[in-house]
């Protein structure tokens, strides 16, 4: 690279995408280096393991993605995706009840995982200053305790490794990060690691909508009570391209669904609601009941690290890996990869933008960290290992005021969109603190209770015809 300044992304997921596109921004050449050999089409892959369930692209994600590859999102809608308005496209059973479907102040975008990685990769991978090095294997890091210089590789079949020299590594492995292999190796140790594990399954299929719910039908997901004491089961039907629906369920430990179809549907019957399998019963089945498990929370703390080598960066899951039903995920590492963006206009290669911009994507990941970590802690059996006040002394006055504002922004045009803005992580959470916002919740709720699933007369009428076609699959739910 003499003459030239370069840069090497550990993983060609999504966070590692978007990071080689911000790097070709501000430096020569950028090398992308992943295990896989990555699919010409939108098609699963072995180094996405959640890449068949469920993912929920919310719009503070979505902005972030479009600020870095304008076009995306045009591009997504037109390979078959849907622009969700949030809550006015959704029928959300909550902790605290049913969400009012108020209008549409954020949105999501609702497609499959894989369509979302094609779009991106597509897009990303035509950029002249990057280079994929697929099927190929990152070994170790190079260089010492101050100053990381590049990463040794394994051709995967060549057997032999060699060293690709970079200004700057930008680790986007993963959960399968050996960051703390790589780390002691330099003579550094592991950053303080926090852990949050309620032992979570998932089980998805895949179904033809039936007639008639394919182009407007809303995505409706029904969440577990956390209070109540039980294990944490959820179920969403979430509409995707070519007319098909993916259906995820998810249960905490003691609480798993199971992979056969007759327990996927006694899963969904058992709900908190039967909308979901009132819905499925009525349905196709385009695929078997696929599941997953290593789905804990964990995050690791670099930037609380006495010593954090110059030319090392650390963003995604391989930072902050966030338990996949709240679907924060990939907005997390867009905002990651915005705030390396932000770290390199401000120190370009210097030699602290390393620390600098590991400060910047901590601030950015420490909302969906604890969105999924205080959630979690509140389910049986989860196991622990954790540090943060917020997580330890300080949780049970937390979980108090979430769950004033949970129950009331249900019921509160206004609150609703502040709480919105929030979870789709579009604002920081500090926003909830705001006078006006606090003041809303003084007036409590402004509209009824419902009893039963917003759901318009057609969307009603619709449902019905999926229950009668699957009669007996699903027994009389509350309200």
């Amino acid at each position: 690279m003499t003459g030239t300044t370069g840069a090497v992304v550990l993983g060609g997921g999504l966070a590692g995408l978007l990071a080689a596109t911000v790097l070709a921004r501000h430096v020569d050449e950028v090398t992308v280096v992943d295990r896989d050999g990555l699919p010409a089409g939108p098609e699963p892959r072995k180094g996405v393991p959640q890449g068949r369930h469920a993912h929920l692209l919310w719009s503070g994600g979505a902005r972030t993605i479009e600020a870095l590859l304008p076009g995306t999102t045009e591009r997504w809608l037109a390979a078959g995706a849907r622009r969700v308005a949030v809550h006015q496209d959704m029928v959300s059973l909550t902790a605290y009840g049913w969400q009012h479907r108020f209008p549409g102040t954020q949105f999501m975008i609702a497609c499959s995982r894989p369509l979302l990685d094609h779009v991106v990769r597509e897009a990303v991978l035509g950029h002249p200053r990057i280079t994929l090095r697929e099927r190929t294997e990152a070994r170790a890091l190079r260089g010492g305790a101050d100053r990381v210089t590049g990463v040794t590789v394994l051709p995967l079949g060549a057997g032999r490794e060699e060293d690709l020299a970079a200004d700057l590594v930008v680790d986007a492995t993963g959960r399968g990060s050996r960051l703390d292999r790589w780390l002691p190796a330099l003579g550094l140790p592991v950053p303080e690691t926090d852990r949050v594990d309620p032992g979570i399954v998932y089980a998805t299929r895949i179904y033809r909508a039936p007639h008639g719910m394919a182009a407007d039908f809303p995505v409706v997901s029904v969440y577990a009570d956390h209070r109540d004491g039980g294990p944490g089961r959820n179920g969403v039907v979430l509409p995707i391209e070519d007319d098909r629906w993916m259906v995820t369920l998810s249960g905490t430990r003691n609480g798993e669904p199971g992979g056969g179809e007759a327990e996927f549907l006694a899963f969904a019957r058992a709900l908190r609601h039967p909308v979901v399998a009132e819905l499925i019963a009525g349905a196709e089945p385009l695929t078997g009941v696929r599941r997953t498990r290593s789905t804990a929370s964990r995050r690791l703390f670099c930037e609380r690290a006495e010593r954090w080598p110059a030319g090392l960066v650390v963003l995604g899951d391989a930072l902050a890996a966030l338990n996949p039903v709240y679907g924060h995920g990939m907005s997390a590492a867009a905002l990651g990869a915005d705030a390396l963006d932000r770290a390199l206009t401000e120190h370009a290669l210097a030699p602290e933008l390393a620390a600098r911009a590991q400060q910047a994507i901590a601030r950015v990941v420490d909302d969906p960290w604890i969105f999924a970590a205080a959630q979690d802690i509140c389910y049986p059996d989860c196991r622990t290992d954790v540090r943060d006040p917020r997580l330890t002394t300080r949780a049970a006055e937390r979980r108090r005021f979430a769950e004033l504002i949970g129950a009331t922004a249900i019921r509160s045009p206004s609150l609703s969109a502040a709480t919105t803005a929030v979870s789709t992580l579009s604002v920081p959470s500090s926003s909830l603190e705001d006078p006006a916002v606090l003041a809303d919740l003084r007036r409590g709720p402004q509209r009824p209770e419902l009893l039963r699933p917003p759901l318009k007369a057609v969307e009603r009428e619709l449902l019905a015809r999926c229950a009668a076609a699957g009669e007996g699959v699903a027994g009389p739910g509350p309200g």
